[in-house]
């Protein structure tokens, strides 16, 4: 039951087609300089001018002002962030569940790029059965955020009521708890043109 808020982001579930989600990913650079901001396990991800990983800071809720990744040009988000690995300043390889801001270095991300890909996500309140086949966006202000004590997103998507029928990041596809909780845990997939690999724009 998912009656208390909760947000983790985006969590790989399986593949469009239910093939099980085997665990999958590809590994994206982060800027050897380092980053202005964390980048936390279920936040959308794109590979900025420089080829570099950055965290998406826009909704998704249209493909103008508020498209992928930054509410500017759609170009689209490359997948979602699920960890890294760098060196330390002991000379020690360290696997984290996020990227602190200003880590600098060699700095692995890992990103689950499969377009393909279905993600559970919890919802900013109830969705109801009729949302199934609309689509829905990151909840204002929610899309970057997230937790250093457990290295999580905290970003959710709009409820049910916000649903809509125009374009948008997700497709909701299914649910992962019942119809209609507080703040119903939904399954979407990235819209195309809202992904880097179905997007005919370059960066």
């Amino acid at each position: 039951m998912a009656s208390v808020a909760s947000p983790y982001g985006l969590k790989p579930v399986n593949e469009l087609g239910g093939t099980p989600y085997a665990g999958a990913t590809r590994s994206y650079l982060i800027d050897p300089a380092g980053t202005a901001a964390n980048i936390y396990n279920g936040s959308p991800v794109y590979v900025n001018s420089s080829g570099y990983l950055a965290v998406a800071t826009a909704t998704g809720a249209d493909a103008t002002t508020n498209g992928f990744p930054v509410g500017t040009a759609n170009t689209g988000i490359v997948g979602v962030f699920v960890g890294c690995s760098y060196v330390n300043a002991q000379g020690q390889v360290i696997y984290a569940q996020y990227y602190p801001t200003g880590t600098t270095g060699v700095i692995n991300a890992y990103v689950v790029d499969d377009p393909g890909v279905v993600f559970q996500v919890q919802s900013a309140g109830t969705v109801t059965q009729a949302a199934v086949g609309a689509n829905v966006f990151f909840s204002t202000g929610a899309v970057a955020t997230g937790s250093t004590s457990t290295g999580n997103s905290t970003a959710s998507v709009v409820a049910g009521a916000s649903a809509v029928v125009t374009t948008a990041a997700f497709r909701v596809i299914g649910f992962a708890s019942p119809v209609g909780d507080a703040f119903t845990d939904i399954l979407v997939k990235i819209n195309p043109g809202y992904h880097t690999y179905t997007n005919a724009v370059g960066l």
